[in-house]
C-alpha cells in the first residue's frame, strides 16, 4: 500500500476483544456463556443500524445496555447478578495480543494514528487506557460527534477532517466486513482484519487488503 500517512482503527472486534467481557465472568454464566456473547454482539450492531435507519439515535452504552438486555432474555440468564458485571467489564475490554506492538510499529514509522469508532468518548477512554495504547494515538474520535452510527459516510468523514489527510492515504483497519465496505465507499482504503476468517459480504466497496490479524499490516505499508 503506497502513499498512506495515516492508519485509522476500527475499537471494537479490531482492537479490542468484544468477548472478553463475557470471557471474564464465563464461571458465573455457565453453558450458555458463548451463546450470549455472541448474541449479545449481533444485537449491539443491528441496535446501532437499525436506529440510523429510524433516526433515533442514543449512544453506544445505552445500545450496549439494551442489546445486553435482550441477550440475557433470550438465553434466559438472570440478568440481576450479571448485568453490571458485564457492563463494567465492557468498559476494560482486552486489546488482542498483537496490538500494542503494531501500534508501536506504526507510531516509529512516522504514520498518524487514530481510533475511529461507535463507542462513546467515555467508553473509548477506559478501553485506551486499559490497553496503555493512548501515548500512540493522535486521535480517539467517536461517532457521538455526529450523531450517527457506520457506515454513516459522515462517520468516516471525520478521520479525513481530524488528520487533514486525504482519504486515499487512509489505511481503515476493521475486523467488520460491513464496516469495511463503508469505509472503501466513503473512499478510504480498507484493510479487513478477519479474525473469524468469516466470508466477505455482499455490498458495495471492497478491501484493498484482507489480513487474519493486524501483525502483517506494518510489513504491508513498508514498515
Amino acid at each position: 500500500m503506497e502513499g498512506i500517512r495515516a492508519c485509522v482503527f476500527d475499537a471494537y472486534g479490531t482492537l479490542f476483544d468484544v468477548h472478553a467481557a463475557v470471557g471474564r465472568v464465563r464461571s458465573r454464566i455457565g453453558a450458555r456463556a458463548d451463546e450470549l456473547s455472541q448474541l449479545w454482539r449481533t444485537k449491539q450492531l443491528e441496535y446501532t443500524w437499525l436506529r440510523a435507519l429510524m433516526g433515533r439515535h442514543v449512544d453506544f452504552w445505552q445500545v450496549t445496555g439494551d442489546a445486553l438486555d435482550h441477550a440475557l432474555a433470550r438465553t434466559g440468564i438472570e440478568p440481576a447478578p450479571m448485568r453490571e458485571p458485564l457492563m463494567q467489564a465492557y468498559l476494560t475490554l482486552d486489546p488482542h495480543p498483537e496490538v500494542a506492538d503494531v501500534l508501536r510499529r506504526l507510531h516509529a514509522g512516522g504514520l498518524k494514528l487514530a481510533i475511529l469508532s461507535n463507542g462513546t468518548p467515555a467508553m473509548l477512554a477506559a478501553a485506551v487506557d486499559h490497553a496503555g495504547i493512548g501515548g500512540l494515538l493522535d486521535a480517539v474520535l467517536s461517532v457521538e460527534a455526529v450523531g450517527v452510527y457506520k457506515p454513516n459516510p459522515r462517520v468516516y468523514r471525520l478521520a479525513v477532517d481530524r488528520l487533514a489527510v486525504r482519504a486515499d492515504q487512509i489505511a481503515f483497519q476493521s475486523s467488520n466486513a460491513w464496516d469495511v465496505h463503508g469505509a472503501a465507499c466513503f473512499g478510504l482504503r480498507p484493510v479487513w482484519i478477519n479474525r473469524s476468517r468469516a466470508p466477505d459480504e455482499r455490498l458495495p466497496g471492497a478491501a484493498e487488503h484482507e489480513l487474519r490479524d493486524l501483525s502483517g499490516l506494518p510489513g504491508l505499508l513498508g514498515i
